[in-house]
């Protein structure tokens, strides 16, 4: 049983990783603009690509780490992966007169990230699950819901930060808040998530059919989530006539949702089921896509607004889609975590860099969201077989809906 200075730990870790990995999209503005870094949409789309190689690697290989040496370990490995990211796109403002030589240290930056975020984020949801085994969804719903307050946070600190004149104390708070929670860890046993993540990779049978369904949707997930985090920003300034501000505010305000529907809908999942939740949320994703490439030009708080009902949508999906796959795929126990999030980071790959060249050979980023309402409408179909599966559990004692 986990003590409550790890539970709270873990739950802190939450929120530092969410501000750590969208401190690079609420900086795109910072990226393109002609007198910082100047990049194409090409050039920041790509700047995500060793971000999505290396975090798809870690989280596959983050069970077999953790049986060799230990969860706590590949915990903590993914801490100073973390902090180089910040480190390195810290040191990148003082070479921007150097354009190849910044944006090389934005790739190394950026494959950090995708470490870290690999190693951590499942070692986290396994924490999550396994301290709470009575609550599983409703535990991994308010680890990431934590993880999503940090997101919305990191676009209102580069708004605050650039405000005061120095867009770069977002990484350099990320440093702080990273070395803080290293040494607080550190002192820490973490035994049970550890034991978890060690043992479980351990049992036989291969990777059970059902696996891809859940592979899917984390994939057509990350597609949608990444159109709102990566590109929101950009589109509130080059299609709604918005302001940096406005268009950080946009982004702050989706995160924040996320974070909002995440508490949400843990909270009423006695009265409103997390099956249900799950066939909702994909409709509205997709009515809100729709309605984001509707948006017209020179309304920004409509476009505030459309984003953070985007949020809504997108709240639940990813930590159910854990919790779930968790219980339901007991063969690959505590690996599953790990495979999870390894395709949601393509979905994010396919969407932070096909976006950026689909948009350099003509296609407007209106007509893209209204393409990504399909892949929600796809997650939602989908969401009706994998949800099978917790209803049959449910008949036998073993799930509450």
């Amino acid at each position: 049983m986990a003590t409550k200075v790890e539970a709270n730990t873990v739950y802190t870790a939450g929120l530092v990783q969410g501000i750590v990995l969208v401190t690079f999209p609420a900086a795109s503005t910072i990226f393109t603009d002609p007198a910082q870094y100047d990049l194409s949409s090409t050039q920041y789309g790509a700047m995500f690509v060793p971000q999505v190689v290396a975090a798809i690697t870690a989280s596959l290989l983050g069970g077999g780490l953790a049986r060799r040496f230990g969860g706590k370990r590949v915990y903590l490995a993914g801490l100073v992966a973390n902090l180089a990211s910040m480190t390195l796109l810290l040191t990148s403002r003082w070479v921007t007169g150097d354009h190849s030589l910044a944006y090389g240290l934005l790739l190394a930056a950026t494959a950090c990230l995708g470490i870290g975020f690999g190693l951590t984020v499942p070692s986290l949801n396994t924490y999550a699950a396994v301290f709470h085994p009575s609550r599983v969804d409703d535990s991994v719903l308010v680890l990431n819901a934590l993880l999503g307050l940090g997101t919305a946070l990191a676009p209102l600190f580069v708004a605050i930060f650039v405000g005061l004149g120095f867009w770069w104390g977002l990484p350099l708070l990320s440093i702080a808040l990273i070395l803080v929670l290293f040494a607080t860890s550190l002192r820490l046993p973490l035994h049970a998530g550890a034991r978890e993540a060690a043992d479980g990779p351990r049992r036989r049978g291969g990777i059970p059919p059902q696996f891809w369904l859940f592979a899917s949707f984390a994939v057509l997930y990350g597609i949608c989530e990444t159109m709102n985090g990566n590109w929101a920003q950009v589109d509130m300034t080059k299609n709604l006539g918005a302001s940096a501000t406005q268009a950080s505010i946009a982004l702050t305000t989706f995160w924040a949702m996320v974070t909002v529907g995440r508490i949400l809908f843990a909270r009423i999942q006695r009265s409103f089921p997390t099956r249900r939740t799950y066939h909702l949320l994909p409709f509205v994703l997709a009515a809100t896509f729709l309605a984001i490439a509707a948006l017209p030009s020179g309304a920004p708080w409509l476009g505030v607004l459309t984003f953070g009902i985007a949020g809504i949508g997108c709240s639940a999906l990813l930590p159910l889609t854990i919790s779930f796959s968790q219980e339901q795929l007991l063969v690959m126990s505590g690996a599953v975590a790990g495979a999870v999030i390894a395709f949601y980071q393509l979905g994010y790959g396919i969407a932070a860099f096909g976006a950026g060249g689909i948009q350099d050979h003509g296609v407007s980023l209106s007509t893209l969201y209204a393409l990504t309402a399909i892949a929600a409408l796809v997650m939602g179909g989908l969401s009706f077989v994998m949800a099978a599966g917790q209803r049959k559990r449910s008949t036998t004692g073993k799930e509450r809906t």
